[in-house]
Order: C-alpha cells, then structure tokens, then sequence
C-alpha cells in the first residue's frame, strides 16, 4: 500500500494534502475552503442535522497525460465511483458522507457534507479519475476492479496527471516514469525516474553501494537499525536524514479467533513483550514505544492510557485467570487446546523477522507457542490482510496528522465480501464507545474539548487492545549528497507529491 501511494505521488495529484509543515494545502484545487474566505458554510439538512458546502476550483492548468484537461466530469464520476458499494473503494465512508455535488463549470464544483467536522476542507482520499478513460470499465461497478486501465492498461498517459506519468511497469520489478507534457505546474528537473522494487533489505543495501540505485526511500526502505548501521560504515558516501513520524508499529490481531477474542489474553500478550529492550537494543532508543495508536507528535496525542511495561508474571496471571494452565512441555492448554497461535509479517524485512523471534522466544516464557507464517509484502498486504485470512499480522500504519481511525477502528469498516472488501477495520473490532468517540472527534470544532475526546478513544484503544501497539518509528532516507528538494514529511503524504522540487544540486532549470 506504501509502495503504490509512494509511485501514485510521482503521477497523479489529490484535491487536497498536508504539506511538510503538517500544513494542509491544495494540490490539485486553487484555495482551500473556509467559512472565512466564504468557500465553505454551514447548511442545515434538516430533522435537526447541520452538513456543509465546500466549493472547489480545479487547477486552470490541469490535464491529463494525454492532453485532456481535467475537469468536473471527472470529480462527479469519480463520486460515482467512490458512493457505489460495489466498487470496493478502501475509504469507502468518504463517499458516503458526501450527499451531493454540484457543477458550477468546467473547474468549479461544490461538495455537500452530512456533517460539521473539524477538517472539513481535508478530501485527501478523494480520487478524481479521468472520466474519458475510466467510464467504460465501470460499466460493471462489481468487476470494475478487475477492468480498470490501471491494472490493464497502466502505462496509459491519460490515467496521470502529475508531473510524471509511468511509462513502464514490471510487476515486482520496477516502474519507469518519464515527464508528463501537459503538466502545467513547476517542470520537473530529471527526465527520467525508476523506482525499483526491492523485498529484501539485504538485497537494497548491496544494490546501492553497487550503483545499481542512487537512493533508498524513507516511507518504505530501510529499518532504523539497518539505517544506522549503514550510516557507521557507508555514512561519508551519502546523506542519511532520519525524519520522526506518524509511522505506527503494531501487531494486527483476528478478533474472531477465540482465543484472540478474549481481551485477557491481548493483554497477556502485550505483558509479555518487552518493547523497550527491543527498541533500546535494535534503535538505540530512538523509536519510541507506543502506549496507544498516536504518536507523541500528532497534534490529538495524549499520555493518559493505559500501560504495558514487561511484566511476565501479570501477563502469567491473566492466562491463569482465563482458564489457559501450563502443561509440562511448558504450553498453556485450556480444555485440552493448546495456547498456539501464528505471526505474520512482511518476509524479506531482516529487521521485523529478527523482532518476530524475540516476540517468539519472550511470549513462549509465559507458556504461549507462536508459529511464524511470514509472505512477501505485496501477498501479506496485498491480499492476507485486507482478506483477514490471517491470526496476527505485524505491519505499519502512517497516518496524516490528527487523523481519525474510522477506517482501522469503526465497527462498520471490516472488510467483507458483501462490501467488496473495503475498509481497514481488519481487526474485526467492534465498540459502540469507540464508534461514539470517533463520531464525536470529527465534529467537535473545539480543539480542547476535541483533545478530551481523543484522550478517551486512545485510552479505550489502549485498554481494549485491538491489536498490539509496538513502537512508532522514524524514517530513514538514504540520499546522494548531489541530490536536492526531497524534504521527508513524516506522515501518510509521500515526499514523492513534491517531486518536481528534486533536483541536481547547484541546477534550478529543467534539464
């Protein structure tokens, strides 16, 4: 998922982003709306509910790769796309939230709201598609998946409408982007970028100290500790910037395992892990760990939750009490069923799989077997995952700043056949408080009340352990001292959005 936002970022632009800054911005749109610049204002809908309209200008210089311009056709087949359940949108609540657009011109539209919500000019997620292209595949919206140009026509130059449009794609290899002609923004300084795909970090680290790659991205590149070590020896070669962020560790768990179902053994199972060792010994401290799923960082982070400091014999007490005895080779059992359970992760990642056995070896202490099911990044989280044929999965969230988990926590975003499986809910956890808190941080316009809101919904988080929090990391970018205008963001907006900025140093013009 990181992979495909890092190389769209390159192609294609969003109505709206958070810039370096944690700023938000227009990216595709000309201002951002406000009550105060008169764009966006409060609309009452009746039986006593309050939305708002948001009007948007598309970029006058806008067009696709192929020379069409990009227009309010697109936005409203995009809305198309995005409200039809069947589609299998990820962010599917987006859409639905969005009662309506209307079409002032070629350029300028209007977005009705159901709702008043804090970051009501933020439509990052909003996909506008070129209409001209797309329409015929959605002529099935339930196959729609399967026919878009995306995936059966990728290096269409009319899908692109950033600074760059690809031109070659080799599944698992690589991907070509040339400069797109009919850009209209600042011009891109190199003619020709690839971006290669390489599983094994092992295998990333030898290919840059061969020439083979100029450089490594932070938002999916190397570990901390893999980058630190490069640094010690290789450091005068290149220019390592490592940049804290909204990266989120943590470990995935079924909620509709039995075993996982029972909240004392989540928390067992957090009792069990000593994540300052792990962060201490393998960062050097400087991913720290996560109590909750905020980072110290986000602008909604708050220090009151629940904690899980090593603790073997509390997390030996919670499995006593929940009927799991240790047997005499050392496994709880609990009705003659043996405590086991599997760990996935993303194979080919030395550093997580190195993590995955210290996991194994500490949660064994306490009588807990875990059998390790490791798949290739692009099949675990390509397929397992949002599938959910999985028991615990450790990955990565990155989020945009203050942004709140209804996708990840709210009991109607699991992922299902019947919604086309969208949605990120993969926990399968389902709270009515958590649901009323997410609801209540969206609208609420205060931003101390709006801070005591998300104090709960972390402490609730933290207490209830829908999966298992581990640490939050930090980015380690790995650059060519020649190269300039790549500045990290640290959160879910790729530096790639920015790419027409990178540069030779010393040169300004295209080349």
């Amino acid at each position: 998922m990181v992979a495909k936002v890092y190389v769209l970022g390159a192609v294609r632009r969003p109505l709206t982003s958070y810039d370096t800054d944690w700023k938000p911005v227009c990216l595709m749109c000309v201002e951002l709306p406000s009550i105060e610049n008169g764009l966006a204002e409060k609309v009452d809908l009746g039986n006593g509910k309050t939305g708002m309209k948001l009007t948007y200008t598309i970029r006058p210089e806008a067009r696709w790769g192929d020379g069409v311009p990009v227009t309010t056709e697109d936005v409203v087949f995009s809305y198309e796309v995005g409200k039809n359940p069947k589609s299998g949108v990820i962010d599917s609540d987006l859409y639905r939230r969005i009662l309506k657009i209307d079409v002032k011109d070629d350029k300028t539209f209007t977005i009705t709201s159901d709702r008043v919500t804090f970051d009501y000019a933020i439509h990052n997620d909003f996909e506008i598609l070129p209409a001209h292209l797309e329409r015929a595949a959605f002529a099935d919206p339930a196959t729609y998946r399967f026919h878009t140009l995306y995936d059966t026509d990728p290096t269409n130059p009319g899908l692109y409408n950033g600074p760059y449009r690809i031109a070659e794609l080799s599944p698992g290899s690589h991907v070509v982007l040339v400069r797109n002609p009919y850009w209209g923004g600042k011009q891109p300084y190199f003619s020709r970028i690839v971006i290669w795909a390489v599983e094994n970090t092992a295998a990333l680290q030898a290919n840059l100290l061969a020439g083979g790659l100029d450089m490594i991205a932070g938002e999916l590149g190397l570990s901390l500790d893999q980058a630190l070590g490069f640094e010690v020896q290789h450091g005068k070669d290149f220019r390592l910037t490592y940049k804290p962020g909204l990266s989120f560790e943590h470990i995935d768990l079924n909620l509709d395992n039995p075993i996982l179902a029972d909240k004392s053994v989540r928390q067992a199972l957090m009792f069990g892990i000593d994540r300052k060792a792990i962060s201490d010994q393998i960062y050097s401290g400087r991913d720290p760990v996560a109590d909750s799923l905020l980072p110290t960082l986000d602008p909604g982070y708050s220090s009151d939750v629940p904690r899980y400091n090593y603790d073997p014999a509390k997390a030996s007490a919670l499995l006593d009490g929940a009927g799991w005895k240790i047997s005499s080779d050392g496994i709880r059992r609990k009705d003659g069923t043996p405590l086991t359970l599997e760990l996935a992760t993303t194979s080919g990642n030395r550093t997580r799989e190195m993590i995955e056995q210290v996991l194994q070896a500490q949660w064994r202490q306490i009588g807990i077997s875990v059998k390790l099911k490791n798949q290739p990044a692009r099949v675990l989280l390509g397929g397992t995952v949002n599938r959910r044929n999985f028991t615990m999965a450790m990955f990565a969230w990155v989020s945009a700043p203050e942004n709140v988990p209804r996708g990840e926590l709210y009991s109607d975003q699991v992922p299902s056949a019947e919604n086309g499986w969208s949605g990120e809910n993969f926990d399968d956890y389902r709270s009515p408080e958590a649901d009323r808190l997410i609801d209540a941080i969206e609208t609420e316009l205060d931003r101390d009340k709006r801070q005591q809101l998300w104090q709960q919904l972390q402490a609730l988080y933290a207490e209830d352990l829908p999966s298992l929090p581990l640490y939050f990391r930090a980015e380690a970018f790995v650059l060519p001292h020649w190269l300039e205008g790549l500045d990290p963001t640290g959160h879910s907006a790729p530096s790639t959005l920015w790419v027409e900025n990178w540069r030779r140093a010393g040169v300004q013009a295209a080349k």
